[in-house]
């Protein structure tokens, strides 16, 4: 019998109004931002109002409850029905802090966290917030409400079924709010391909959902299986995904933008795509592999960034590559010393079958240098560690050959609020990617983050290039603001912030 994955909850429909809240009917939450003040804390938008048509004191009610308009802090205000003959049956007073977009993201959140399992809220939250702010609201709110379930009796719980922005009469607005979708849509599906386990998450299947969004999307998609990859000596994917009984695969996605031409340049992105990583014959211990269902999250990344690619607007082309493998433990499994033959001659000795994904990686990428000339190469990746290490929870790590690419990145990720921090590429750390036999080494050791981005650099040839390794942001443990507790579904944002802005290639084309 086939493994099916049961039907998913959907993120919430959102829309917009001039109204105020207690003008719209039907809702059964209506919700307001609160601002921090210099003496106490003030309601924004709509509040006064629903005190007279609910005759409640609201803001008596969150000094009541010692509410201080903290970000995200939520204040629940319980409505009787005597109180009203409107469907509202609770107000919830959310705190904005500083008002920055990021603030209003995390409001986002906190507001779809408290109205799961209603059916409507009505909210001024993003009538007060600045430039992309009501994207940001539109963004956390989604991304708050992530979930995904397995269970025969249904979901536990679900999102709120419909956020209606009220107060919001710009011109602008809509523009705002479809990009808003496409992003938060992005990393809600990077965040579910991340979740699904492994049973079904397979190299082929990963190869499927790519086919089916690209379709969706407006992509060309291509699949290498097995005997394709042979016949064009795809060597790190295949010694990669030899040891698993599911077969590995290259996902290629081809994005066009309208009117492009022969000048226009091209972005490659390459995505790791481990769809399940045991270690190899170099096990991980039964505690290192609780979480490596989620080991093709730079895959999975690219695959959501792609599909919203026309959504943002992306100016430039753009080819996806997920080179997608399972690294399993069998007679047929690479083995520490061997050395394998990369896409394009280039040769590594096997030390570590644990350091798998830039074996996958560099084959994607050597392909993108010879035969696609693009103009900018990133590759995204849960690669090491050590970058956890390195960074902690919440900060990926990136790495670059030029300095051009650093704006860019910084911008996009002051943006989009996927936080990263530029790494250093030590080039007295050389000597440790070498091998005496091969051309390079995959098991270089200490400082494994930047020895992983400098066995990769080999790859890149003089194209510019940035190498992102998400391994510390790759899991949440808990829900904190936009992060649901499991797969982060990290990178859509970051990419599409980049690649969905003005000029991606701006200094470098």
């Amino acid at each position: 019998m086939a493994t099916q994955l049961p039907t998913q909850v959907s993120p919430p429909e959102f829309a917009l109004s001039a109204a105020l809240p207690h003008q719209i009917g039907g809702a059964e939450v209506w919700a307001f931002p609160v601002l921090p003040g210099d003496e106490a804390p003030l309601l924004g938008p709509g509040a006064e109002e629903a005190s007279e048509a609910l005759g409640i004191d609201l803001l008596a009610a969150l000094e009541a409850a010692r509410g201080t308009g903290r970000t995200g802090e939520v204040t629940v205000v319980p409505v009787s029905a005597q109180e009203t003959s409107d469907d509202v049956s609770v107000v919830l007073l959310i705190g904005v802090g500083e008002a920055s977009p990021t603030d209003f993201r995390r409001a986002g959140a906190a507001l779809a966290r408290a109205t799961k399992d209603r059916v409507s809220v009505v909210t001024t939250l993003a009538a007060i917030a600045p430039d992309d702010g009501l994207g940001a609201v539109v963004v956390g709110a989604m991304l708050g409400s992530f979930a995904f379930h397995w269970r025969s009796t249904g979901p536990k719980e679900r999102p709120v079924g419909r956020i209606v922005l009220a107060d919001i009469s710009d011109d602008g607005a809509d523009d705002e709010l479809a990009r808003a979708l496409a992003l938060g849509g992005a990393g809600w599906r990077s965040r579910a391909l991340a979740t699904v386990p492994a049973n079904l998450k397979t190299p082929a299947w990963l190869a499927e959902q790519a086919v089916e969004v690209g379709a969706a999307g407006g992509l060309e998609v291509t699949v290498w299986d097995e005997q394709r990859l042979v016949a064009d000596g795809f060597g790190g994917i295949l010694a990669v995904g030899g040891g698993s009984a599911h077969e590995p695969r290259l996902i290629r996605m081809d994005y066009t933008p309208p009117g492009a031409s022969r000048r226009t340049p091209t972005v490659v992105l390459v995505g790791k795509g481990i769809t399940f990583d045991s270690g190899g014959l170099d096990i991980k211990p039964s505690e290192g592999m609780l979480t490596m269902k989620r080991d093709m999250s730079g895959g999975g990344a690219v695959i959501a960034t792609m599909a919203a690619l026309r959504d943002v607007g992306c100016p430039v082309r753009v080819i996806g590559l997920v080179p997608a493998a399972e690294n399993a433990v069998s007679g047929s499994a690479m083995r520490p010393g061997d050395v394998i033959t990369h896409f394009g001659g280039r040769t590594s000795e096997v030390n570590n079958t644990d350091a798998e994904g830039r074996l996958v990686l560099a084959d994607a990428m050597a392909y993108a240098v010879a035969e696609l000339s693009p103009t900018a190469l990133v590759d995204i990746a849960t690669l090491t560690g050590a970058m956890k290490v390195s960074l902690g929870q919440w900060t990926a790590g990136y790495f670059t050959n030029r300095d051009e690419l650093v704006a860019h990145v910084e911008q996009a990720s002051a943006t989009s609020g996927e936080n990263v921090w530029r790494m250093p590429l030590v080039k007295d750390y050389e000597e440790r990617v070498a091998s005496k036999i091969a051309d390079g080494d995959n098991a270089a050791g200490g400082a494994g983050a930047i020895t992983a981005a400098l066995f990769l650099q080999h790859f890149a040839g003089d194209v510019p290039w940035v190498h992102i390794d998400f391994a510390s942001a790759a899991e949440s443990p808990a829900d904190r603001h936009e992060w649901t507790a499991g797969p982060s579904g990290f990178g859509p944002r970051l990419l599409l912030a980049w690649l969905g802005s003005e000029d991606p290639l701006d200094g470098i084309a």
